[in-house]
């Protein structure tokens, strides 16, 4: 990339146009040769954090054609959030100097099926498996009002809502990226990926991306 985009928006241009390039199969596979490579020994400066899925599926870099030292990823299972992860971003924001944040969900994520067949059925995975989908309740338990039958609701749409929730709750618990939000210095955008033709669409957004 030959000019680090330094705005929000400019950083969300970058990313969209990354995104269209992979859509249509016309990749620059940017920042990956040995003279970027070198250049990046003695300090990162991504434009973006994306925190995204871990689904072998849903490469950040791939999917936004970028290459080293452009985007500082984060990864879980069902992109879900603890106190390191938050810290994880939050690092990439304040020290790296990443001026947005990406939510990156996806479609027929396994995360968003096991927590709604848990609360669902009760039926409960087992090991620390349980503890990914623990973390996945909270952003769809509030579609099971009145009595509905979680499991007969569209999974896309249980799967935006978490995407939305993870915006939602980056915003609430940490209190640096808040402030950057309102001071429009950074902004987060909730994304859906779709596994089949590869284009990512906007679910949430704080802040200003243009």
């Amino acid at each position: 990339m030959s000019e680090r985009p330094l705005t929000p928006a400019q950083a969300w241009a970058a990313l969209r146009a990354g995104n269209d390039r992979f859509v249509t199969g016309a990749m620059e596979h940017p920042s990956q040769d040995a003279a970027r490579r070198g250049a990046l020994t003695a300090a990162q400066h991504p434009f973006a954090v994306v925190f995204g899925c871990s689904d072998s599926r849903v490469a950040a870099e791939i999917v936004f054609d970028q290459g080293l030292g452009d985007v500082f990823v984060v990864r879980t299972a069902g992109h879900v959030l603890d106190t390191t992860v938050i810290g994880s971003i939050e690092y990439g924001v304040t020290v790296a100097g990443a001026s947005l944040v990406v939510v990156l969900g996806h479609d027929s994520c396994g995360a968003v099926a096991a927590a709604t067949a848990a609360l669902a059925h009760a039926e409960i995975p087992p090991g620390f498996v349980r503890a990914v989908v623990d973390r996945v309740i909270p952003s769809i338990v509030g579609l099971t009002g009145a009595g509905k039958d979680l499991s007969l609701l569209d999974p896309a749409l249980l799967g935006t809502e978490h995407v939305r929730h993870t915006v939602q709750m980056l915003q609430g618990y940490s209190v640096s990226l808040a402030d950057r939000v309102t001071a429009g210095s950074c902004a987060i955008v909730g994304v859906e990926y779709a596994l089949d033709d590869g284009r990512v669409r906007i679910v949430q957004v704080a802040g200003d991306i243009g």
